[in-house]
């Protein structure tokens, strides 16, 4: 998940400003610039849109998805993977990400196959979202089973 390189060493207030205020601030001139566009957003499995959770990132995560959610997009639909398997060469740039993917690199076709609320791929994901934007799917939160089910050849 995205939230864990930014999460580490930093306040709530630095992680607050670099992923709520400055998505917020993008979106809003997204908005702007095209009135009744789409706008698609990856947060995280476990995002809290209760905003009461144990956990910042989530809390955080979850605040934005609600402001998200509010604004006049259409549709505005937050995708909320689990893992993601990277597909085509594809690779984080957390450098923990990169070892844990190298060990578990064998198993992650099964577990993508059999562990489908947990786990999706990189295809997956970029097609679900490219479907959602299309209108494809009444759902505006995603979590990794939806978003299989959607990204879908």
């Amino acid at each position: 998940m995205s939230h864990s390189r930014w999460q580490r060493g930093l306040s709530e207030t630095e992680y607050t400003h670099l992923t709520y205020d400055l998505t917020l601030a993008a979106a809003e001139a997204i908005l702007k610039a095209n009135p009744g566009c789409g706008f698609a957003y990856v947060s995280g499995q476990g995002t809290d849109t209760s905003e009461k959770g144990l956990f910042m990132w989530a809390r955080v995560k979850g605040r934005l998805e609600n402001r998200l959610l509010a604004m006049e997009f259409h549709p505005a639909v937050m995708f909320r993977p689990g893992a993601i398997q990277p597909m085509e060469g594809v690779q984080s740039k957390t450098r923990l990400y990169r070892i844990l993917y190298s060990i578990l690199r064998p198993i992650m076709p099964f577990a993508l196959r059999h562990l489908p609320s947990l786990m999706t791929s990189s295809e997956r994901l970029g097609r679900a979202m490219l479907r959602a934007m299309r209108g494809e799917t009444s759902l505006r939160i995603l979590e990794s089973t939806e978003i299989n089910k959607l990204g879908m050849l």
